[in-house]
């Protein structure tokens, strides 16, 4: 009878010794038990006095009994031809035991890999908040808790500094298997400011605010243009807030960036008006077969509406997927082209963006507006006489 229950004894601290790895390790306990098999079936046959070069073991999930069968395997195929029950050895000797230990270990790890990759696999697109574990000139790693993720140079932004124990925010553009789940964040990906918004601004997490695009510059300038599914809500209002609370919020996250929220409209014509605020705009031109808008401003807005080295004219052309072409006023009645402000060349904006990867700040792709930018927009409605569409655009900065 003492045999028994010493025995018994022994199974039910196996039993709680597992439990409480499945606590700690946080991973599933029929997890755990197979890595102590396999631990077992790679030490049994390296236990003194042992003859088989394969076994099986088995564990009891109730009672945490230990039941070994060797195996008799064709050395060719791998194939198991017969199994036979023995006595479990009362010890498996050291070296059997290191081997034991290094392979639960390693099939642990693997597990928390496995569970790791299968937690962050389905959140793409998704803001996570981590804490700067290591950084240089080529990547940042954020330990976000159960794993690690890198933020590779060009996906920081610009002139962004990070010191070891910050808390930093970034976005999931991306999530890899190999031998440990590698998750790639971003700091200057334009979904980084569509998540900030949602965050911030319940009407949009509702779905009565939608945000229909977004053109950034990191670190420097974005634009973002909002429309209402509600009459009753003003877009851009519930989204700058109460005396700017909201923006301003997503603006200190951002650390300074600018922020222009625009009303989205299905008139080209007013789109294109309101993409180029702050400047105020006399009166827009289309051509929908060179899909091209011809935006005519007073002579004191022309450097307004280009903005510095051209920044705000190419944001809008990228807001609203159409090549703008600003010119003056004594510009348009002279007939002359103005030039642009960063190269010279004419004052024609295009709507594409430089490829986003592998440069650090460089102009971000904007998110798809409603209407692809391939598809020729109808003719818009002229704008009413002495509309403001200043009134609805508000820009903020820290």
């Amino acid at each position: 009878m003492a045999r028994t229950r010493k025995k018994a004894d022994r199974n039910l601290e196996l039993i709680d010794a597992l439990a409480t790895l499945e606590r700690d390790r946080g991973m599933p306990a029929d997890t755990i038990f197979s890595a102590l098999e396999d631990a077992l079936a790679a030490a049994y046959p390296k236990t003194p006095g042992v003859s088989a070069t394969h076994a099986r073991v088995e564990i009891d999930r109730e009672t945490g009994e230990i039941r070994v069968f060797e195996q008799v395997v064709d050395e060719e195929t791998e194939e198991v031809q017969s199994e036979s029950y023995v006595e479990t050895p009362p010890e498996l000797g050291r070296i059997a035991a290191q081997t034991a230990k290094h392979v639960i270990h390693q099939r642990l790890r693997e597990a928390e890999r496995q569970m790791a990759f299968e937690e962050y696999e389905d959140r793409t697109s998704e803001i996570v908040t981590g804490i700067v574990e290591q950084h240089d000139p080529r990547f940042v790693i954020l330990n976000l808790g159960k794993a690690e993720a890198i933020m590779p140079y060009s996906e920081q932004i610009p002139r962004e500094r990070y010191e070891i124990g910050d808390r930093v925010r970034g976005y999931i553009c991306e999530v890899r298997e190999g031998r440990g789940p590698t998750i790639v964040v971003s700091r200057s990906h334009p979904g980084l400011v569509r998540k900030l918004f949602e965050m911030e601004v319940p009407e949009i997490a509702d779905g009565l605010v939608e945000i229909k695009a977004i053109a950034r510059e990191a670190g420097h300038r974005t634009k973002i243009a909002v429309a209402s599914n509600d009459p009753n809500i003003d877009p851009v209002g519930a989204c700058v807030g109460p005396k700017g609370s909201r923006v301003r919020a997503v603006v200190n996250e951002l650390r300074g960036e600018k922020i222009d929220v625009v009303a989205y409209t299905d008139e080209t014509a007013r789109f294109v008006s309101e993409a180029l605020q702050p400047a105020r705009v006399r009166g827009v031109s289309i051509d929908e077969e060179s899909k091209t808008a011809t935006v005519i401003v007073a002579d004191r807005e022309l450097s307004l509406a280009i903005g510095k080295e051209g920044q705000n004219a190419r944001l809008a052309a990228r807001l609203t997927g159409w090549r703008i072409d600003i010119k003056s006023e004594s510009q348009r009645a002279a007939g002359e082209q103005p030039p642009s402000a960063a190269t010279g060349a004419p004052g024609v904006f295009e709507p594409t963006a430089p490829e986003r990867r592998g440069r650090r700040g460089g102009a971000e792709e904007a998110q798809p507006a409603a209407e692809p930018a391939g598809e020729p927009v109808p003719e818009p409605a002229t704008p009413e006489p002495g509309a403001e569409p200043a009134a609805e655009t508000q820009e903020a900065s820290s």
